[in-house]
């Protein structure tokens, strides 16, 4: 006797599944439209194929600011994995304290992205920010408004202050997980500090830290906010990463075509990368299930 499947739960998800066409399917759509036509205004459109793709491969200012992102990318992830661990590694791991370090470390992650750029916009200038002003009173030149280093390392100590605790609490919750016997074993065999990381901790966390790998890398990739309410970009094109470019290139010139086209291959490389770890994460889970 077969079982009958009772279909009507799919009417429960079905306001999700229209949400998410409303708001991820069909706007995609528009911008594959738009990405291979040609518009003068007036909703008159005119087929270009692949042109806006090839122009987008071809141009020098898409590889200047993909060059940017990267080299933005890879300096967030080269210093928040390992203060991220650091700070895990030396929170208490119970009591009060440790409830206390938790909260302390999740406040960055309650503000707003425009909020953290306002208040780092601030605590920057020269005049009225307490960073800029006392940089400045001590003799060292400091302005990011109009210096290309100064812009630079404003961005990132801004991004490395609101984003590492995001992987410092990660990894404290894989450092939690691990079995008390693995320490008590290790302090049995004497292991010293250094060993009992390198052989109990990093092995055990290496999964949730290529989660915090993968969000902060797909993050940092596509940051836009916080740059972009200090700098605007700048100065010069400085700080002018992919999402901004993006943005000028859409709003400020209007170049609907370019634009669709140059989202879609930025939108496919976040796609790509995002495969890559997650290729990478399952290997490390089937490794430590044998």
């Amino acid at each position: 006797m077969n079982k009958t499947v009772n279909q009507k739960a799919w009417f429960l998800i079905l306001p999700v599944l229209v949400l998410v066409a409303f708001s991820a399917v069909i706007p995609l759509m528009t911008v594959v439209n738009y990405s291979v036509q040609d518009t003068f205004g007036n909703n008159q459109f005119f087929w270009a194929g692949l042109d806006w793709f090839d122009d987008m491969l071809h141009s020098e200012r898409m590889w200047n600011a993909l060059g940017r992102q990267l080299m933005f990318s890879g300096i967030i992830l080269a210093i928040q994995i390992p203060l991220g661990i650091f700070v895990a590694l030396n929170m208490p791991k119970k009591g009060f304290w440790s409830s206390f370090c938790l909260v302390v470390m999740s406040l960055p992650l309650l503000i707003p992205w425009n909020v953290v750029g306002t208040i780092w916009q601030i605590f920057g200038r020269v005049d009225i920010g307490l960073l800029g002003y006392t940089l400045d009173a001590i003799g060292i030149d400091y302005n990011y408004t109009q210096n290309t280093l100064a812009a630079w390392i404003t961005v990132i100590v801004m991004d490395v202050w609101h984003w590492t605790s995001l992987v410092a609490l990660l990894a404290f919750a894989g450092l939690r997980s691990i079995p008390d016997a693995y320490y008590q074993a290790a302090k049995i065999d004497q292991a010293s500090r250094w060993a009992v990381f390198r052989f109990i901790e990093l092995p055990k966390i290496a999964g949730v830290l290529m989660i915090a790998i993968l969000l902060r890398f797909m993050d940092s990739f596509m940051i836009y906010t916080e740059p972009f309410v200090v700098t605007g970009g700048g100065p010069g094109n400085a700080t002018t990463f992919l999402s901004i470019d993006l943005v000028k290139m859409a709003l400020g010139q209007f170049d609907l075509g370019p634009a669709a086209a140059f989202s879609l291959m930025y939108f496919l490389t976040i796609m790509a990368i995002s495969w890559v770890f997650y290729t990478v994460m399952t290997t490390i889970d089937k490794r430590e299930g044998k």
